[in-house]
């Protein structure tokens, strides 16, 4: 059963006023333990109990997960299913469950902060012209005092730089996003045949509709840094098919799709490959040569990946989930 810190509560701003009832959609495949992490942080939200709900979207996980017995757990969190693969079709699926006038996404491997909805809230209150909220992620390593080429690679290539991204592309990543229902109604839902990038293609549609997007810091989620080849390798192919889907699968002209695919290529092995290079060598974080040229090592793989993905969809392949 969900519990909730009361006196806590008793001085959040949000149990002094009408508080407005929130769904937080959050999708799942094959990602139970750190589900349970997810949902834990979730029932000591600092937001008023009776103020918002939790769904759960599985994404089609393996039996073994057991996801719906676990969801039970943290009853009245819904759950439901959604067959068509893909975390935009499933997050599409939650919105349609939502009773909220408020939504807030969230992933199945995100620790949100016990004040991020209150936050995250009253940042769309304050702001009625606001759009979406798009709030701060913190990657972490499993050891913060060594942590490995991999999480470093993680932190210092991708990580979730949430304020640059909305300032510099008016994006935003669903690992930490709050909108209203009302949005969604006018700009649409997710585009579901995406596997990746869904949340900046919806995020661009929220600003060209013109409503105001707002970074918040004190929007807290946690977000584990990826910590193996294995993990990385899939973050990086899903990436690049996302790319791959928004700008080349559906484009109708052959040569379009070739040109933009050969362009895509080189720049994965050339010219993002020598922007990387020069953010590794410079970051502090990195400390010696030799941890460098181990996260280096880690950069050449994984851009030739991401070209080797693009080029292997072209010839008909399908996008990793």
């Amino acid at each position: 059963m969900i519990e909730t810190h009361s006196s806590q509560k008793e001085m959040s701003f949000m149990e002094t006023a009408i508080a407005p009832f929130v769904s937080v959609i959050i999708p799942v495949y094959n990602d139970s333990v750190r589900l349970r992490l997810c949902l834990e942080a979730l029932a000591q939200q600092t937001y008023g109990a009776n103020h918002y709900e939790v769904i759960v979207v599985d994404n089609g996980s393996d039996i073994e997960q057991k996801t719906e017995a676990l969801v039970a757990e943290f009853s009245p969190v819904v759950y439901a299913q959604e067959s068509a693969p893909g975390s935009y079709a499933a997050r599409n699926k939650g919105i349609a469950l939502a009773k909220g006038e408020f939504l807030a996404f969230t992933d199945s491997d995100c620790i949100p902060d016990q004040n991020w909805l209150e936050k995250g809230v009253k940042h769309l209150i304050d702001n009625p012209d606001c759009g979406m909220v798009a709030g701060r992620i913190d990657v972490f390593n499993k050891n913060p005092d060594q942590p490995t080429p991999v999480e470093l690679y993680e932190q210092v290539v991708f990580g979730f730089p949430q304020e640059r991204i909305l300032r510099d592309y008016q994006s935003a990543v669903t690992a930490n996003i709050l909108t209203r229902k009302s949005v969604i109604d006018n700009v649409g839902s997710f585009k579901a045949n995406l596997k990746s990038g869904g949340d900046g293609e919806w995020s661009r549609r929220v600003h060209a509709a013109g409503y105001g997007q707002l970074y918040a810091e004190d929007a807290l989620v946690n977000h584990p840094a990826r910590s193996t080849i294995d993990e990385v390798s899939n973050r990086v192919a899903r990436y690049a098919g996302g790319w791959y889907d928004r700008f080349i699968r559906y484009e109708s002209s052959w040569w379009v799709r070739n040109r933009r695919l050969a362009r895509f290529v080189v720049s994965d092995l050339v010219t993002h490959t020598v922007d990387i290079t020069k953010k590794v060598i410079r970051d502090p974080r990195l400390g010696d040569a030799e941890t460098r040229f181990k996260v280096l090592s880690i950069v050449f793989r994984m851009q030739c990946l991401s070209a080797y993905e693009k080029v292997r969809l072209q010839f008909g392949g399908d996008s990793r989930r």
